[in-house]
C-alpha cells in the first residue's frame, strides 16, 4: 500500500528546502569578467545585478562600442557563473537528482 502521510510529509521538507534554498540564492553572489578584468558584473545567482564596475581606461567616447560589448560579456559571464551556483545548490537539494522541467527555481 502506498504511504500516502509519508509522502506528503517528504512534499512539505522539500517544499521548505525549497524556500530556504530560494532565500539562499538571494545571497550567493557570483563576478562575471570580460576584457581581461576591465569591466565585471557582480551578481545573485538569481540573477540580479548588483554591481558594474569599469576600469578607468575604457571610458573614452571613442571607445564607446568596445566598452558596451564588454559590458554585455561581463554579464554573459556572471549569467553562466549563477546558473552554474544555482544547479550545485539543486544538486545539493535534491541528492543529485534533477528536477523536471518547470520545477526550477527560476
Amino acid at each position: 500500500m502506498v504511504d500516502f502521510l509519508g509522502m506528503m510529509k517528504q512534499a512539505a521538507q522539500l517544499q521548505s528546502k525549497m524556500k530556504a534554498l530560494q532565500e539562499e540564492l538571494d545571497h550567493v553572489e557570483v563576478e562575471g569578467l570580460a576584457g581581461g578584468g576591465l569591466v565585471s558584473v557582480r551578481m545573485t545567482a538569481k540573477s540580479e545585478v548588483k554591481a558594474v564596475k569599469i576600469d578607468p581606461s575604457l571610458i573614452k567616447p571613442e571607445e564607446r562600442e568596445i566598452l558596451e560589448d564588454l559590458l554585455v560579456a561581463a554579464h554573459g559571464d556572471a549569467r553562466r557563473k549563477a546558473e552554474a551556483a544555482m544547479q550545485e545548490k539543486m544538486k545539493d537539494l535534491t541528492g543529485g537528482l534533477s528536477l523536471p522541467p518547470g520545477l526550477g527555481l527560476g
